[in-house]
């Protein structure tokens, strides 16, 4: 009986003051988590508030630029520019696939771009491959690739 009380009180101490989720989540509940962070905060539109999600070594291959992006400035520079050619640019996630290996998560999938431009609403649909490293208590993206979804093959003629 004894026993039975002190592993509710230890129980009891350990989750005092946390959410029921930060209880319950693990590290694919966390990499989803800065997935939709990531997805918040693009829709603020500010490159700079985008610059931190990754980390100082990071990589991007942007769906808009052909140009590979390896340092803080030009990842920078290409939400400048990301921001400039998609006005009010939201960007919403389908499907995603997160794995996790140990430090390093991997979360691939589909996303939608929206945007106005000359007062009509228009979307990029685009896969994505989002690696993140945890960094002390925070995901950091280390690489993130971004391509628009090509379009669907044409069916096969019949004879």
């Amino acid at each position: 009986m004894y026993r039975r009380h002190f592993m509710f009180m230890v129980a009891a101490v350990v989750g005092i003051g946390l959410p029921a989720s930060a209880a319950i989540a693990g590290p694919q509940e966390d990499v989803a988590a800065a997935t939709a962070n990531w997805a918040r905060i693009f829709g603020d539109n500010n490159p700079d508030t985008m610059l931190p999600l990754y980390a100082k070594d990071a990589v991007l291959w942007g769906t808009l630029s052909p140009t590979l992006r390896n340092d803080p400035g030009a990842i920078r520079a290409y939400f400048v520019g990301a921001f400039n050619v998609l006005p009010k640019a939201t960007v919403k996630f389908g499907d995603q696939l997160i794995r996790i290996y140990g430090n390093t998560a991997v979360n691939t999938g589909y996303y939608t771009f929206s945007y106005v431009q000359g007062g009509e609403s228009k979307s990029i649909p685009a896969r994505y491959s989002l690696t993140f490293v945890k960094d002390s208590d925070r995901w950091m993206i280390v690489d993130h690739h971004s391509s628009a979804m090509p379009p669907a093959p044409a069916p096969a003629p019949t004879r």
